[in-house]
């Protein structure tokens, strides 16, 4: 009787549950896209957020102009939040990093739309930076430093280079969460961390690098010879335009087909170049993902525990 009384309980409570989510996503939907709902759309602090702020916010007028639908957007203080808000109804669309569409996508069935691309091409990968002169030019001289990550859910900046230290056996005195690329380089160069970790991708054609340092030129004119690469991570598909489930599917198809054609528009491609130095979007699956799957388990590690739950 007791076991049959403790299963009636659990059985109350998952139907509890999914009433209340029901609930949460019939509230989401009611009129979304009207002044009252407006489409949120949350973005990553993965630059400087005033930035991010700017870029989002002229593609949420831009979106509306194209598709009559409102838009709130929003730049939480970390790449957790963008998730939850994904996971809770609070966020439609999140312009999201790689591993945080992938854990989006393991706990909340977020699900992809498009992918990013930078330089013609929609893969990046992961750098270890140190200062020229620190004598540091090894991954096994990693061992006993301080290492400033960006955010405990983004790919380059955390996952793939914290997986490589781990496999290769080598401990950090102790690491930081920097809060973002350009900070993360910002605390190397100025020594509060001996190495820190960001994205990189190719130098233009005319050499010119573009990894997280370009975006410190302004205040650090010599970052380049300041700040050194001593070694990159494996490639990582490219972060993510990612929506959350139960959208209605004439706001998904709407969006998609504006998100699409803004893209293509020479104001798009400004405006994508100023958020994230995206040059344009092409449509990805949740299959264009399982490579960033396997490689953690092939490394041996759990998303949740990299996460930090």
């Amino acid at each position: 009787m007791k076991r049959t009384t403790l299963l009636i309980f659990a059985l109350a409570l998952l139907l509890s549950s999914c009433l209340s989510d029901a609930n949460r996503l019939e509230k989401a939907n009611l009129e979304l896209g009207s002044k009252k709902n407006p489409i949120k759309m949350y973005f990553v602090p993965s630059m400087e957020a005033s930035t991010v702020v700017t870029s989002g916010e002229a593609i949420a007028d831009w979106l509306q102009e194209e598709t009559g639908y409102h838009f709130k957007v929003a730049v939480p203080t970390s790449y957790a939040a963008v998730i939850e808000a994904i996971g809770s109804y609070q966020a439609d669309v999140a312009w999201l990093a790689t591993f945080a569409y992938v854990l989006a996508e393991e706990k909340y069935d977020a699900e992809v739309k498009f992918m990013t691309v930078r330089n013609g091409l929609n893969k990046y990968c992961g750098q270890f930076v140190t200062r020229a002169d620190s004598g540091i030019d090894s991954l096994a001289q990693i061992a006993g430093k301080v290492v400033a990550y960006t955010d405990a859910a983004s790919t380059s900046g955390y996952i793939y280079p914290h997986a490589i230290l781990k496999r290769e056996g080598i401990e950090p005195a102790k690491y930081t969460f920097a809060g973002g690329h350009p900070q993360a380089i910002s605390a190397v160069y100025n020594g509060t961390a001996d190495v820190g970790c960001t994205y990189w991708s190719p130098p233009d054609p005319s050499g010119k690098p573009k990894d997280a340092r370009e975006k410190l030129l302004e205040t650090y004119p010599d970052v380049f010879s300041k700040i050194k690469v001593i070694a990159l991570t494996d490639s990582i598909p490219n972060d993510t335009v990612t929506f959350r489930r139960g959208l209605p599917a004439e706001v998904e198809s709407k969006l998609v087909e504006a998100l699409e054609k803004f893209s293509q528009s020479e104001d798009g491609r400004k405006v994508l170049r100023e958020l994230y130095d995206i040059d344009g979007l092409t449509p990805a699956t949740d299959t264009d993902y399982d490579i960033v799957r396997q490689t953690l388990q092939t490394l041996g590690m759990d998303p949740a525990q990299l996460f930090g739950e």
